[in-house]
């Protein structure tokens, strides 16, 4: 029996599809804003800078020598600052990013052609700022500086966020009216659940036009399932009544044959199959068992049947308290808890029941001192009609309906039967229940 995966679910799947794509759109969309503002940017600091070399270029031309270096001081701000140099500065290269600049600057102001002017950055990639020189008439120099002109290309991730925020409240309220949309699909997963433990559960036809039909199918299809289930029980319940008419008539007759071997062997084989009969209708008819849960002393009920196994002579003991009580099916746990003890009986000669509380829960176990069972077999033996007589000490009858009988009145308590081998040799089989 493997064990069940965790699942997203459906509303889960389609929130994070949701969330996915509109992460990577606001991502790209974030980034091609972020590099049109900077260009956008760039041309226009282009603008203002062409028009402060323009202006700067004229005044310091049309200004005396002695006069321009106190000029230069008045022409700087903080963004923009102006140092006039007697003598030509050195050629420094013209940095190729910023090629396109130059361009537009002369493009803006086309008398900054003739003046040599060149741009390089300085820290490049982190501050942004942009110094440069041109020359004059007099073949003095302008040295300028220009801050915050040139942003680094990164990623706003403020930007991003607030943009993002909006979105994800949207998704979230998409969220929860897909999870309304989607709640017929809930009910129905739980009711496929119910159904496959025996009951029988009416869903409502409610949502879109597409869940309304598929609940009316689960509908009509769980009303075939258990109209065949029915059908079957009262087949097998006919038959079983019409078997055992015959058998209690080959019984009656049995007393009549004089030979005591040949009635000893008769009554056996007639036993044999009155038991079989049982079994089938015992399995068989489970699922629509009428019995219902009551309140139960599950210890007087373990102890009774050693009491009963041992009455017949058949070495069987229990051990555990005297009384405890919880809601169960007492004949369905009585019948379970029998055919376990019957099989350690049968196969070892004798069968330890004991009880015992872990967890919250019931513990019934039945132990025997046989042979086991084989270890890749433990769940194969859960399954009807399974017998494993090359494992046992001597030739069996039955149908091998014993323990799937066990297993499955075990899954109706809410609890399991659980199969192991004894480290001592022999057979542990034990049912827990809940106690409530």
């Amino acid at each position: 029996m493997t064990a069940m995966r965790p699942s997203l679910g459906l509303v889960g799947r389609v929130f994070i599809i949701l969330l996915l794509t509109i992460v990577i759109e606001f991502t790209v969309s974030t980034l091609l804003y972020e590099r049109v503002g900077q260009l956008r940017v760039r041309e226009e600091e282009a603008h203002r800078v062409a028009e402060h070399l323009a202006l700067a270029s004229r005044l310091m031309n049309s200004h005396p020598r002695d006069d321009r270096a106190e000029l230069a001081g008045r022409l700087s701000s903080e963004a923009f600052i102006v140092k006039w140099h007697p003598a030509p500065m050195p050629s420094v290269p013209l940095a190729a990013d910023l090629e396109e600049m130059r361009g537009q600057i002369i493009g803006w102001e086309p008398t900054l052609a003739r003046t040599s002017l060149r741009l390089h950055l300085k820290s490049p990639g982190r501050n942004g700022i942009v110094t440069g020189q041109l020359s004059l008439d007099d073949a003095s120099s302008l040295e300028f500086k220009a801050t915050q002109l040139v942003n680094p290309s990164k990623f706003r991730i403020n930007r991003f966020l607030l943009a993002l925020i909006p979105a994800v409240a949207l998704i979230l309220i998409g969220g929860l009216l897909m999870r309304r949309v989607l709640s017929p699909m809930r009910m129905l997963a739980s009711a496929a659940g119910r159904i496959g433990e025996g009951d029988r559960v009416e869903i409502p036809e409610v949502g879109v036009s597409e869940i309304r039909r598929v609940v009316r199918a689960f509908n009509e299809m769980q009303a075939r399932i258990h109209q065949l289930i029915s059908d079957r029980t009262e087949a097998l319940a006919s038959v079983g009544h019409d078997l055992r008419t015959p058998l209690a008539r080959l019984q009656l007759r049995t007393e009549a044959i004089s030979d005591a071997s040949v009635r000893r062997a008769i009554e056996k084989d007639v036993g044999e199959m009155e038991a079989m009969v049982a079994s089938l209708l015992a399995y068989y008819g489970g699922d629509s068992d009428p019995e219902k849960p009551v309140q139960t002393d599950i210890a007087v009920l373990a102890a009774t049947i050693v009491d009963d196994a041992t009455d017949m002579g058949d070495p069987a003991v229990y051990s555990g308290p005297d009384h405890l009580e919880t809601i169960v099916r007492p004949l369905a746990l009585k019948r379970a808890l029998s055919n376990l003890v019957e099989n350690s009986i049968k196969y070892a000669d004798g069968a330890q029941v004991s009880l015992r509380v872990e967890n919250g829960r019931a513990v019934l176990c039945v132990e025997d001192n046989g042979p086991g069972i084989p270890e890749d077999e433990l769940d194969h033996v859960l399954e009807p009609f399974v017998r494993l007589d090359l494992a046992r000490s001597r030739d069996t009858h039955g149908l091998g309906l014993g323990i799937p009988i066990a297993h499955r009145v075990a899954r109706r308590e809410g609890g399991v039967l659980r199969l192991s081998n004894r480290p001592t040799g022999g057979l542990r089989a034990e049912i827990d229940v809940r106690l409530r």
